[in-house]
């Protein structure tokens, strides 16, 4: 592609690299309009332009073997995407050298890291930006962006970028509809439902229902009961009393019922009293305290992945801390930081 200064007499065909100002016919003074760069000039628009004064103007060219932008990011798209449904994203219409590429229904984002840094290191001018891998996102979310920085690029170099591209991106869905929450109560009173409220927001908006609400006293036995009782393909514990050690009441009512426990404590904040488990086959989270509130933490994070069915090992948990922490709270009892 060649890129520079022309004369307006051998520009037509060429993309106008700066919107600029044109007579319009029958130009008379003060009766003119924008041309937006990226645009293909015509015969028209250089009269026009000659009619504003113009003599000499900035245009891109594109040579033999150049592809045209928007044809170049939406080529990439589709070497990324050859099976939309399959991978669970909608390819956008193509515009100014871009290609959005968004969600087809709520899901976690799964990203080929290597596959996507070969891609962004063929050629700067084709790029491709995206959510962090793990990301949750809803239905119609965006989660990358192609664009083509130059008005073109050679097709080889297209090419070889989007060579093992294919299935790089992919949202992978909720492989669950049910869910149970059981909740602990440390006194004869009814525990406030807001941790509920938050959990059923969580659940809802990755297409799960949340059963008839639980509540038993913080003991093992009630506890273990409720587990073996209970419906939802995905058990959840919210205890009245927070859990602090691997042998405290929630992790030992998972045991007694017959279940296990894989993963006690994880390096996110907030988060860090997570315990994660099994059992006669549901995954079982023992939520944090923090899991009350909407905001994000570090259940989370194990939540969205077991919703979506990746398997969350201990050493998974411990990879979470960098990053992990997530957000400073000034107000609770213990702060972080000390002035």
């Amino acid at each position: 592609m060649k890129f520079g200064a022309v004369k307006l007499v051998k520009a037509e065909g060429a993309i106008l690299a700066h919107s600029m100002q044109a007579g319009q016919p029958p130009y008379a003074k003060g009766l003119c309009y924008r041309i937006a760069k990226g645009t293909t000039l015509n015969a028209q628009h250089l009269a026009d332009l000659a009619a504003e004064g113009h003599d000499e103007i900035t245009v891109a060219q594109l040579e033999e073997g150049d592809l045209h932008e928007d044809a170049a990011a939406l080529t990439l798209a589709q070497a990324l995407v050859p099976d939309e449904q399959g991978q669970g994203i909608r390819i956008s219409g193509a515009g100014a050298g871009r290609v959005n590429l968004y969600a087809l229904g709520a899901g976690l984002v799964r990203l080929d890291r290597s596959a996507l840094e070969a891609l962004n290191s063929v050629d700067p001018m084709i790029t491709i930006a995206t959510v962090p891998d793990y990301h949750r996102v809803d239905a119609e979310g965006m989660i990358a962006t192609i664009k083509i920085i130059s008005y073109g690029v050679k097709a080889a170099a297209l090419e070889q970028a989007g060579a093992g591209a294919a299935g790089a991106i992919r949202v992978l869905p909720p492989v669950f509809t049910s869910a149970s929450l059981i909740e602990t109560r440390v006194s004869r009173e009814m525990p406030p439902d807001k941790g509920r409220r938050s959990m059923a927001g969580r659940l809802h908006r990755m297409g799960l229902s949340l059963s008839d609400r639980v509540v038993v006293p913080h003991r093992e036995a009630e506890l273990a009961e409720a587990l073996a009782e209970v419906p939802g393909e995905v058990l959840l514990i919210l205890t009245g009393s927070a859990t602090s050690d691997p042998m405290d009441v929630a992790p030992q009512a998972l045991r007694r019922a017959g279940g296990s426990v894989t993963r006690f404590g994880m390096p996110v904040d907030p988060g860090n009293l997570l315990f994660l488990g099994e059992y006669q086959g549901r995954p079982v989270i023992g939520l944090p305290g923090c899991a009350r509130s909407p905001a994000l933490n570090g259940a989370d994070w194990v939540l969205e992945r077991v919703l979506c069915g990746c398997a969350v090992t201990s050493a998974d948990i411990a990879a979470m801390g960098v990053g992990g922490l997530l957000k400073e709270i000034p107000t609770r009892p213990m702060p972080r930081r000390s002035d």
